[in-house]
């Protein structure tokens, strides 16, 4: 092989299996289509052509013991997972083997004891909030782990997107959310909902890292998550990371997307994430026509099977409609405490409650009576310069002297 140099190198198995993910994401994207064209899907079909590279890549980073949220077009999310075609393909045919029994459509299901998966929530935004939540939680039972989850360029604008994010910001949680800029909120372009070319500025609103990074490049997703991943792992506090991408489809199948301009539909179309990951493996020569050839019956095979099982699989019966509405004594959860339970309780835990702030909330800092917040130029930074800069940024005192501003050194930079 010929791999450039990666700061989280990846090995050929692990290189071929991102390849795996994202053309079975596609290929079993393209089967619900010909069900759905056959009245086989119950309900709506949303479609995360274009898109696999994101899903896939950021998935990808989260260990085992780590939690996400996907949304409804981070099918590679579930699929990295662990979860298999059939869960998905049942799911939207309503069949009783489907993880939510024929309950729900879409990828409207999670797990909650083995996969550390938390369902989608229908109004956007919201997860933002949960996974931070789940993430304090996890710190608090000394757990170690990191929550992700997603969210599209138009959630960015809902009020649980920002209040989420300044609560993980505040608590310092150890959450990543990507956001997924596949350029329309339904029929509504970017531009038009945001005077933002970057989404990821308005994470600094909120002292939070952030990061751009090209969507349909698998590989730079991810390294530039993984990252993320692993700053929040180490108690950085949060990140956000926005891939951009393109919605290569409607916002569901009965949306023909005809606001979209062709022109804009040939420019992503010649990047699309699949066959620009190919042209990088065969040109760093980690595999070669028999190897592709392996990978593409291993997933023929595999949706042949599981498309198999999932139509051979019956319809709900109608009893079972009353079933599962409330638990009773359906699941037990309980915490799983992985640090002593001492060190939350006093005397261990106790603190004064008294805060020091370094300047007295006054503008003594810099001489001025105001200061004026211009937004910063954007610059092209590593996260370790980054670093090195703000430990380096200090205000002068009352007094005369130096003293290192907090907030300016916790301010971190985004990264092009």
């Amino acid at each position: 092989m010929e791999l450039p140099e990666m700061k989280y190198p990846l090995s050929r198995e692990q290189l071929l299996d991102l390849y795996y993910f994202m053309r079975l994401t596609r290929e079993l994207d393209e089967q619900l289509v010909r069900l759905f064209r056959q009245n086989k899907v119950v309900g709506g079909l949303y479609s995360s052509i274009g898109q696999e590279a994101t899903s896939v890549g950021t998935a990808y980073t989260l260990e085992k013991r780590d939690w996400m949220a996907p949304m409804i077009r981070n099918v590679g999310g579930l699929l990295v997972k662990g979860f298999r075609p059939r869960d998905i393909l049942m799911q939207y045919m309503a069949r009783s083997g489907s993880p939510t029994g024929g309950k729900d459509g879409t990828s409207h299901f999670g797990d909650l004891q083995e996969r550390h998966v938390v369902s989608p929530i229908s109004m956007l935004g919201d997860l933002i909030p949960v996974m931070t939540g789940v993430a304090m939680g996890g710190r608090y039972l000394g757990q170690k782990l990191v929550t992700m989850t997603w969210i599209g360029d138009g959630g960015t604008s809902t009020g649980a997107f920002h209040e989420g994010m300044n609560l993980a910001a505040a608590q310092r949680a150890p959450f990543v959310c990507v956001v997924e800029n596949n350029q329309w909120a339904y029929s509504t372009p970017v531009a038009r909902q945001v005077p933002l070319h970057d989404l990821a500025e308005r994470a600094r609103a909120y002292g939070i890292a952030s990061y751009v990074v090209d969507g349909n490049d698998v590989v730079a997703v991810y390294q530039t998550t993984k990252e993320a991943v692993e700053r929040a792992r180490r108690g950085e506090g949060p990140a956000l990371v926005e891939s951009k991408t393109m919605r290569m489809k409607g916002h569901a199948q009965h949306d023909a997307a005809v606001y979209v301009p062709p022109e804009m539909f040939e420019y992503w179309k010649a990047r699309d994430p699949i066959a620009r990951y190919e042209t990088w493996l065969t040109e760093r020569k980690v595999w070669d026509k028999k190897t592709k050839a392996e990978i593409e019956r291993r997933i023929e095979r595999e949706l042949k099977e599981e498309l198999e099982f999932a139509e051979n699989s019956p319809l709900p019966e109608p009893e079972v409609a009353e079933r599962g509405v409330y638990c009773e004594g359906c699941h037990t959860i309980e915490a799983r405490w992985e640090r002593p339970i001492e060190q939350l309780q006093p005397p261990k835990a106790s603190v004064q409650a008294a805060w020091t702030v370094s300047d007295f909330g006054g503008t003594n800092g810099g001489g001025a009576a105001a200061k004026a917040h211009a937004p910063e130029a954007a610059e092209e930074t590593k996260p370790a310069a980054v670093a090195a800069k703000a430990a380096a940024v200090s205000t002068r005192g009352a007094n005369g002297g130096t003293k290192r501003s907090a907030r300016a050194a916790a301010r971190p930079k985004r990264r092009r």
